[in-house]
């Protein structure tokens, strides 16, 4: 199968455009009639705030509006916690053995069945933005906890995810930090926090990172737990950003969230994964949404006013991201009402560049165009092909022709239809649909499982489809 060749640039269509000078950004998109509530714009915010949506959330999405299904996505109605309850136990047992492939498949599996999506993208952000690696994390099960520090505080508090995650022994044994004495003093925590978790490049000196490296002296991971060991504890005065006294862990994480760079470098992060990879926003744009967070680090504020927003339905954001293999494969997954064995599924994101649980460096997975190098596109094509065919390594596979039929769509033509506006919101050449349309009609009634089954794997491999 050929990976159509074409630009990864984004397309032209989407809602609401910006004012040149920024302003009206981020105020909610209205609907009109020159910038319609349709398929494209609601498979968007799936795209975005989920891992696809089937056919029946679109639809649902299309009469409800917006705004009411934003609420939806960020708010949903069920009972999340006893569903969450039984995730935690599931991947917990999984944890407790040195191999990554139970909990990385539990977790897979609680991304497809979640009735709350939103939370498992943003877990799977914050999980990137800490960058710890169970590759430097000997006990594999220390990582679970970690993961499930970053879900509960997923939509809540950056202060308080911040200072959790600074209490993880996984955090410290990923950072190759285990042992911080006063005498051989490690700033491994101390960059990452000035430099990744807080305020960010350019923002902090030298002499900032030698401080606050004293400020962390005396914690060590011990047995797979993090203790502080008072008598290796720097007892100095030190001086960071600006601030002095005699600091410890506690007072650091304190003045880091008091920087006015800090909410500026995590709303730029953010930006890039809900609005847009492909341009980079002037300050004038992110100031709001940096002073708003600034206040009191609320994360669900923050994307809601994010997803709500002109800036997100406008043509600058419509397809403005490249998808990462775990959002391509789920997005195919969930959109098809599917079902797949997560401990296959979770080896063959791996060899597509994804291994959840492994980002590959302290600043987690690059995205954009890193995703899109020869030997990723053709691990993306062959990931496709293989969760659509029957009798493989996903068991019978996902079922276009089933789907299909579930929802009206019985005859070749309106099989071929419903697939393309399902997996690419109808958006996408008139020669493409055509092409499609063909094939599908030349197919006899007995051949036209196998044939839309063939469809969608065509489809994954559009540039089109790989971008989010």
């Amino acid at each position: 199968m050929m990976i159509r060749t074409g630009t990864f640039d984004g397309g032209a269509a989407g809602g609401a455009s910006l004012a040149a000078d920024g302003s009206g950004t981020w105020a909610a998109y209205q609907p009109d009639d020159r910038q319609p509530w349709d398929l494209r714009l609601a498979s968007h915010l799936f795209r975005r705030a989920a891992f696809g949506g089937t056919w029946g959330e679109l639809q649902q999405a299309l009469k409800d509006g917006p705004a009411a299904t934003i609420d939806r996505l960020l708010r949903p109605a069920g009972d999340l916690a006893a569903f969450q309850k039984s995730f935690d136990d599931y991947d917990r047992a999984a944890g407790t053995s040195d191999s990554d492939e139970g909990p990385r498949a539990w977790w897979l599996r609680r991304m497809i069945e979640t009735p709350h999506p939103l939370l498992e993208k943003m877990t799977l952000f914050w999980h990137s933005h800490f960058g710890i690696s169970r590759a430097r994390v000997a006990a594999g099960g220390l990582l679970v906890p970690l993961i499930h520090t970053f879900r509960t505080h997923a939509l809540g508090s950056y202060a308080e995810l911040l200072a959790a995650a600074l209490r993880e022994p996984a955090v410290f044994l990923g950072l190759n930090a285990d042992a911080n004495r006063k005498a051989l003093p490690n700033d491994h925590v101390a960059r990452q926090l000035l430099d990744q978790y807080g305020p960010g490049p350019n923002e902090y000196e030298e002499q900032d990172v030698r401080e606050t490296t004293r400020a962390l002296t005396g914690w060590f991971v011990l047995r797979g737990e993090l203790r502080f060991v008072d008598r290796d504890y720097d007892t100095g005065a030190k001086r960071i950003l600006g601030q002095s006294g005699n600091w410890g862990l506690d007072d650091v994480v304190r003045i880091v969230l008091q920087q006015p760079a800090t909410p500026r470098n995590v709303v730029r992060r953010l930006y890039r994964s809900l609005i847009s990879e492909t341009d980079e926003p002037g300050a004038e744009v992110l100031e709001p949404l940096a002073a708003a967070f600034h206040k009191d680090y609320d994360i669900g504020r923050l994307v809601e006013t994010m997803l709500r927003s002109n800036a997100f339905f406008s043509p600058q954001a419509y397809r403005r991201r490249v998808k990462s293999p775990v959002e391509l494969a789920l997005g195919m997954i969930r959109s098809l009402e599917g079902s797949v064995p997560t401990l296959r599924l979770g080896g063959d994101l791996a060899e597509a560049g994804q291994d959840l649980l492994r980002p590959p460096t302290i600043k987690g997975w690059l995205g954009g165009r890193y995703w899109l190098n020869p030997s990723a596109m053709m691990q993306r094509v062959q990931l496709a092909a293989a969760l659509l065919t029957p009798g493989g390594a996903y068991g019978a596979g996902l079922d276009p022709h089933a789907v299909a039929q579930r929802h009206g769509a019985a005859d070749s033509a309106a099989a071929a239809a419903f697939l393309v506006d399902l997996l690419l919101a109808g958006d996408v050449s008139a020669e493409i649909r055509e092409r499609l349309a063909k094939r599908a009609a030349a197919a006899g009634a007995s051949d036209l499982p196998g044939t839309l089954r063939e469809l969608a794997q065509d489809i994954a491999t559009l540039p089109e489809f790989q971008l989010g």
